[in-house]
Parts: C-alpha cells; structure tokens; sequence
C-alpha cells in the first residue's frame, strides 16, 4: 500500500519540480482529456531490477506531428533496484483533432546496447469554437448597384463542422453547406442588387446566419448595414398636396339591339388639407353616364368627406344606413354628420333615395354609448316619408310617414365570446309593427360558431318586412388534419332592396362534413346536406328541393393549384312536379408562368333543377392577367355561360382590359366586354369604353421656402478644382475656376452631397468623407471643403527565425509544419471616418490604396495565429502626407520556449523493505 500512494503522490505532484516552463499555460498531468493549444506531460514508470546503475538513452515519438515532444531526447539514470518516474512534456497543438493518439518513450541501455519501449496513450478532448467576423461592407451604395459584404468564418476548435450558411434578404456567393476542419477558414461573401427605383435614402441591413448541424449552440448571425442613396430621389415639395385622379371616358353600349354613346367626366381624391394630417377630405364627381347602368359602368355620383379628429360631415351621394333592421342600405343623396366624444357618439343624416320609389325622404338620428373597449349600446331615430304618388312599400300599404325609434348593442362577454343584438318598433297612421335580431359569437382555439335570428312582424315598416331567418355556422379542430363543419341558412323573404339591384334567390340549405388535411398543400372535403332555391322573379325558372353529397379536392403540385369537385344529388323539381338526379362535376386549374397567372375552369351538370329532367349543361371559361411590366398589363376573360341561379347580377360572357402607363402620372386604359345584364338570360350586350386618367397632385397648403447651398473647394495641392460635378439628390452643379459651387431652389430636407469623380483626377481625394450627409433646413446653407492627394500604406509580412537552445530536433519539426499551414493574419488600417480590414498571409504584401491624408492607425490581429508565434509589433500610429506612401515591415516570430532545470537532480523512487525472517 504504501509502495502504491508514493508512485501516485510522485505522478501528480513531483512533475511542478521537475520541469518548470516560462509560459503562460502551464504543464498539465492530466493524459485522458487534453486540451488542444496547451501543454502537457506524460509520465512513464520505470524500474531498474538489476544490482548496477543503469544510464538510459532516451527518444520521444508521438502518433501525430500535432503533438510535438518538448524534449525528444535526452538521458535517465536509475539506481539499483529502484523504481522510478520519467516526465514527457508534450505540447498539444491547437489544430489538433479530436481522439486517441499514442506516444511512444524508446528507451536504449548506453552501456549494453539493449533496446525496449514504453507507449502511453493519451486523449484529446474535443473543442468547439466558431468565430464569424465581419470583414468588409460599403458603407454607401448608389440605388441599383450591387452590396458585397464579405465575412471571415473560422473553426478556432479541433472538431470538424458541418455548416449550413444562409442569408435572409442576400444571395450566398457559395454553397449553402460547407466543411471547415480544425483551424480552417473562409471568406464569405453575399450580394445583394439595391432597387433603383426607391424614392428616399434608405439602409439596407444584409444578414449571414451559419448553422452547425451537430452543434446548435455555435449558430451565429452578423449583420452589416449599408446606405442607399437613391438615384431617382422623390423631389421633397414645399407645398401638402392631395392626390387627385382625374378621368375622361368615352363609353358605347349595344343594349337589346339600341346603341347609345358619349362621354362621361370623373374626378375623385383623397388625402389631407395639411401636413399634419389632420384634416382629412375625400371627394368623387362622375358625370351622367351616357350608358344603361351596370355594374361594369360608373353612375352619376357627387359626394365630399370631412373629417378631423372627432368629427365626420358627409355631404352628397352614398349608402345610408341607420340599423340592420330599420334602413339597411338606401343608396341616395344627402347628408351625415357624426361626432365622437370620450365614450358618447351622436350623429345622424338626411337621405333622398335614388333607386327606390316608395320613399321619398328619411331622417335618421343616434347616440352612442362605449361601455368597454369594444362593447357599446346604441339607440336611434328614423323617420321615412313615403311618395304620395307612389305608396306601395312592397307587400306593405305605407300609408303615412314611419316612425321607427331602435336600440342595439354589442358585448364581448369574454375574450372568446360575443353578443350583439337590436330591437326596432315602426309605427304609421294605421299599422304598427315589431322586429328584433339577436347574434352570438364563439372564437376558440379548436372550435368557433357564429348563430343569427331575425324576425319581422308584418306591419313592421322597416328594411325587413313579415320574415324570419336563421343563419348558423360551427367548425371545430378535432386534429390537426381533420375538422368537422355544419352550416344552416335561411334567407330572408321579404326586405325593401334599391332598384338598382336584383336580389339572390331564396335559399335555404342546410350541410354538414368533414375535411381531412392530407398532405401540407392538398386537403379533401366530404359534405352532406340539403339546399332549396327559388327563383325570386316571374315567371320563374327553378324551384326546387335537393338531397345531395360533395366531395372536394385542392391541391398544389409545384406552381399548379387545382381544385376537383364532385356533388350527386336527388331533386324535386316543384315547377315540373317530378324527382330526378343531379350530378355537377367541376375543374379549375390554376398557375403562375412569366410573370402571367392563368386560370382554367370548367363544369359539367345533368340535373332536374329546370324545365327538363336529366338537363345536361356544360360550363367552361378562362382568365389570363398578364403584368408586361411595371407600366402594362392585360387582362382576358371568357366564359361560355352562367347558372341560372346566377340572374340576378351582371355576367361577363368576353371581358378584354387592357392598361397602360403612358408616362408618371398618366394611364390609358381599353376595355371590351359581352355580357348578359342581370334579370338576362340570352340576350347579350356589348360595351366598350377609352378611359384617359390624369393624377395630378393638388397643392393645398405651403409648408416650406426653398433653399441654397452653396461653398468652395479649396486646392490643397492637386491639379485643379475647377469643371468639378457635385450632385445633391436630383440637383446638379460644376464649380466655377475658383472651386465655388452653388444649388439653387433646393427643398429642405437631408440629402447626401456627392462628387462625380469622373471629373477629378484619379488620385484626388476630398479632406471629408464622400458622399457626406447635409440636413438642409436654413434659407442659405454653406459648406467647404478640399481636395488633396490620397495617400497609400503598402507593407509586407515577414515570417524572422530565431534560434533555440538545445531544441534543433523541435525547430526541424515546427519547419516540416510550416510547409503544410499557411498562417494568415488581419491587418485594420483605421482613421477617423475610414476603416479597411484584409486577410494577409505570411510572406506576402499588402496595400491600402486611396487613402485621405491624416492620422492613421494600423492593427495587427492574430486571426487564430498558431500560439508558438508572436507578432512583434501589432499597432502602428503614424500621420500620412499627400502623395505619401507609408511602407511596414510586419514581423511574426516564434516564441522560444525555454525549459529551466534544478541545480542537482532530484531521485524519485523507492526501496522495497524486506521483512526479517
């Protein structure tokens, strides 16, 4: 036991005495998990059992030049039967890879001639460490050229990397996965090519992540920033102005067989009379339109918006609307007021309908009342004025003025649920009558619903009149893939809708299903359920009753989308009193090529819906947008023909649009169509129109003076400073003989002065950083500077040997390593407002080339440099004439590595004690 603790005690503690080195890291005993970079030592026991002094010769040998012995050779003397420690010190290098290596101790007796060896295994541990470094990045470009920016990517470990490098707004000049082994590096660069189209001076942040795929922690992101100067500024204007469009249309329609033709006059805009932007206004004027109206035509339509804080004012035409019940929508011309407080609104409005013959005024007021954020109450006054040669209010007799007074609120119980609801009375000389509507809301994660009641008496003179619906929808997330639906609908029967407008059939269909998510970009749809239409004129063209299942399909495959549906059902037919099947098979197609989106679609139907049983109807048609350029673009649409269910709006047979840019501000755009106009069935229209547009922006309000600038280029010893190009934004001046310059009628605002260097000679470089930064903003701005002669620093990095005591077998081995490394170091040259950076090697020159006159300083970085080299002098301070050249001399050296040795040996061992017999 004791034998055992004293060759343990002399392994851990004894090598501090034995070996001391003048370095920073120090030897460590610890063989099973070496660091790279750091030293190290090895112990090997050895015994000398015979009776006579033993002097071995000994050579170190390791399984790698990596590791590299301290001392390769040397000697050890041994006493007769003792046992005894020998010290390898070892340096590890910091390329050294992670794993297993060996290091061999041979071992020669010097007197007898006999050889053995000892081998002792050791362990390098592994070391990751990734340093991602930003080299180089202009610091201004012009709008439309390209950003390089360059980044230095390093493995400072001894792990081999697997990388994936992405940039989210750059293109990688590189593949997106590299390798990089131990001390290996690259430069990195992406590009991005800058819009020359921005109106204003912007920055622009490029990105560069690297990912390590077996070592998440080392994932890195570096930005590095770039000014945009842009070449097509938008002129900063003294004036607010408000955009305008302005527009004349030349319009000709062949309408059942009588064609009519003209002119009509259109004028809208929309902005703010002031830069604060306070006071909003909107206005529109369309003259008669000298064409039937329809929804591909703009009707006659005066109208101006105000508003300011608080305050809206509406004169002229639009919808009005008072509640869901009482006044819906009633397009006419009138008047609105409305007027927020803190959490109390009043307002109301004057309307004169357009479209509808049975009223001939309404006054409607309201006040407001904001409970929460987004719950309130309201109540309400309309006041309708029936026409007196024409009382007939649908299937009600109005015989007098109505009077309808109404209340209705909205709640948000929680976050999740919401209520809201109305309650109207209508009253007139003989009749009185009664509406409410209620709706609720529920929004959850897996599971939303939305139900609606509504029912009208029927002497109830509102918007609705002697109907009731329900309308409900739940959809709920039982998967992630899979969600069950069902849906309820009833229209409303009996509701007061503008002239101008045909209203839907009546439906009422009730459906349920089942979608499944089969794939991220496809999904399929199963429903169930039944529907009712009914034609809503006479005579009519359907009514009937259908039993029928869906199934759906979309999915996208590459840039195609498609859609795929399929419905089978069973119909009673109530105007031809007789059952049949319905089927309805449908395709759409859809994708984007060549900057044009196209769309394919078509349906095939054998239904009992109509006058026949087993009716066959094919439907078909096409959509071409095609984008030209920024300025052009057509558009082209056909179908062969439309549903009947469909009559009660307009319906594009052929449409052909084209439009065109003529120049900033002005647009021309032809437009042709056939078209079955709504209540239609066969008989089609044509319409063209020729439509010139002008966008002028009004100035309304002067919020600025223009300004100058002005100043002098002084001639610090160049050539000339006359014939110069000084641009500033959109602006351009020359200097006169003496170097004046001088910008008239400029703006305020902040603006980047340049020079045009084709007008300077090469060398020429101003005292200032260019393109220099100026806020303009007084009525006379002066600013001078000069040009001088760049300067340049040229050097070269120089590789000095210097000799070592005793240590010729290492420095033959440091050599041997040398031809397989090429070390590289960072040189910064910095002033005051420049800054470069390049990766040098050894032995090789470097220049920085145009540099301004003035202070510099240059810095040497070791770049993960080997640690058995030193740079002698890593900054440089020194001041840089015209015309002047700087020349440095960059010296890396090795380190020596000195080994101290005691003054007397010092014997480590043991005696074995013999027991007496």
């Amino acid at each position: 036991m004791i034998r055992t603790w004293t060759l343990l005690f002399i392994i851990l503690l004894f090598p501090v005495f034995t070996f001391s080195q003048n370095q920073s890291h120090g030897l460590i005993s610890k063989k099973d998990s070496l660091m790279p970079g750091m030293s190290t030592s090895v112990p090997f026991p050895l015994e000398n059992i015979s009776s006579e002094n033993k002097v071995y010769d000994i050579v170190v040998t390791t399984s790698t030049p990596n590791i590299a012995p301290i001392l390769a050779k040397g000697e050890f003397q041994i006493a007769p039967q003792e046992t005894s420690v020998y010290l390898v010190p070892l340096r590890v290098a910091a390329e050294t890879a992670q794993g297993d290596y060996s290091v061999t101790l041979h071992i020669t007796d010097r007197y007898n001639g006999m050889s053995f060896s000892k081998i002792s295994k050791v362990t390098v541990s592994g070391n990751r460490k990734l340093l991602l470094t930003k080299l180089d990045s202009p610091e201004f470009v012009r709008a439309g050229e390209t950003i390089h920016s360059s980044f230095l990517l390093k493995n400072n470990g001894n792990v081999t990397e697997n990388l994936t490098l992405e940039s989210k707004n750059a293109v990688l000049d590189h593949d997106a996965s590299i390798v990089l082994g131990p001390n290996e590096s690259k430069i990195i660069t992406i590009h991005k090519v800058t819009n020359p189209e921005i109106r204003q001076n912007e920055f622009q942040n490029l990105n560069l992540s690297v990912y390590s795929k077996d070592n998440p922690k080392e994932n890195q992101d570096l930005y590095t920033s770039t000014q945009i100067i842009s070449v097509k500024p938008s002129e900063n204007d003294i004036y607010h102005r408000i955009p305008v469009s302005a527009s004349l249309s030349f319009i000709g329609m062949q309408n059942m067989g009588i064609y009519h033709d003209g002119f009509q006059g259109e004028i809208y805009g929309k902005g703010t009379l002031d830069k604060e932007n306070k006071n909003q206004i909107e206005f529109h004027a369309a003259t008669h339109n000298p064409v039937e109206l329809n929804s591909f035509t703009q009707y006659e339509e005066y109208f101006v918006n105000y508003k300011r804080d608080n305050l809206f004012v509406h004169l002229g035409d639009k919808t009005y609307s008072s509640s869901y019940l009482t006044e819906f929508a009633r397009y006419g011309r009138g008047a609105e007021i409305r007027y927020n407080f803190n959490k109390v609104s009043l307002g109301g409005f004057y309307n004169h309908p357009r479209f509808f013959r049975d009223i001939k005024d309404e006054i409607n007021i309201y006040s407001a009342f904001k409970i929460r954020k987004e719950s309130e109450i309201s109540v309400g006054y309309l006041y309708k004025t029936p026409r007196k040669e024409e009382i007939n209010y649908g299937d009600v007799r109005l015989d007098s003025d109505a009077h309808l007074p109404y209340a209705k609120g909205k709640f948000k119980i929680s976050r999740n649920i919401n209520l809201s609801g109305e309650f109207s009375y209508s009253a007139t000389k003989k009749t009185e009558g009664t509406a409410y509507i209620v709706q609720a809301e529920a929004i959850f994660q897996k599971f939303n619903g939305n139900l609606m009641y509504m029912k009208a008496s029927p002497d109830f003179a509102g918007y609705f009149t002697n109907t009731n619906t329900f309308n409900g929808n739940i959809y709920y997330n039982i998967t992630k893939k899979i969600s069950v639906f069902a849906n309820y609908m009833q229209d409303a029967r009996n509701f007061q809708r503008d002239t101008l407008l045909l209203a839907a059939p009546y439906r009422k269909y009730f459906q349920y299903g089942l979608q499944y998510k089969y794939h991220p970009n496809g999904f399929i749809t199963l429903n169930n359920g039944y529907q009712k239409y009914q034609d809503r004129l006479e005579p009519r063209q359907f009514d009937y009753y259908e039993r029928y299942l869906k199934i759906s399909i979309n999915q996208q495959i590459g840039v195609f989308q498609i859609n795929l549906d399929g419905q089978f059902g069973k119909t009673d037919n109530y105007l031809t009193q007789f059952s049949g099947n319905s089927s309805l098979y449908s395709a759409n197609l859809s994708f984007q090529k060549f900057r044009t989106s196209f769309n394919v679609f078509g349906s095939y139907a054998i239904t009992s819906r109509y006058q026949l049983q087993n009716q066959k109807n094919l439907y078909y048609g096409a959509r071409i947008f095609s984008r030209f350029s920024d300025k052009t673009n057509l558009s082209l649409f056909y179908q062969n023909n439309y549903m009947p269910e469909e009559y009660f709006r307009d319906r594009n047979l052929f449409e052909l649009l084209f439009h065109q840019q003529l120049f900033p501000g002005n647009d021309l755009d032809l437009s042709g169509r056939y078209s079955l106009q709504r209540g239609e069935i066969g008989n089609k229209d044509f319409i063209f129109s020729m439509r010139y547009t002008w966008r002028p922006n009004v100035p309304v309000q002067k919020v600025a003076e223009y300004i100058t600038l002005s100043g002098n280029i002084r001639n610090l010893g160049i050539k000339k400073t006359d014939g110069i190009r000084l641009m500033l934004g959109s602006y351009l001046s020359v200097t006169d003989k003496e170097g004046n310059y001088l910008f008239k009628n400029v703006t305020p605002g902040n603006y980047f002065l340049e020079i045009d260097r084709s007008t300077t000679d090469i060398n020429d470089i101003p005292t200032l950083a260019f393109p220099t930064a100026l806020s303009l903003i007084n009525k006379e701005n002066i600013f001078n500077f000069g040009l001088t002669t760049a300067a340049d620093i040229k050097g070269n990095i120089q590789f000095a040997k210097t000799e070592e005591r005793n240590q010729t077998d290492v420095s033959e081995l440091l050599h041997r390593k040398e031809k397989t490394k090429k070390e590289s170091i960072i040189v910064e040259a910095v002033s005051n407002d420049q800054t470069y950076r390049k990766i040098c090697f050894i032995g090789e020159d470097f220049d920085f080339t145009y540099l301004r006159p003035g202070d510099w300083t240059v810095k040497v970085y070791r770049n993960g440099l080997d640690k058995r080299y030193k740079i002698s002098t890593d900054k440089f301070q020194f001041t840089l004439q015209p015309a002047e050249t700087k020349k440095l001399s960059i010296h890396v050296v090795k380190q020596q590595i000195e080994i101290k040795y005691q003054q007397e040996s010092l014997k480590v061992g043991y005696n074995e004690i013999k027991k007496k017999k």
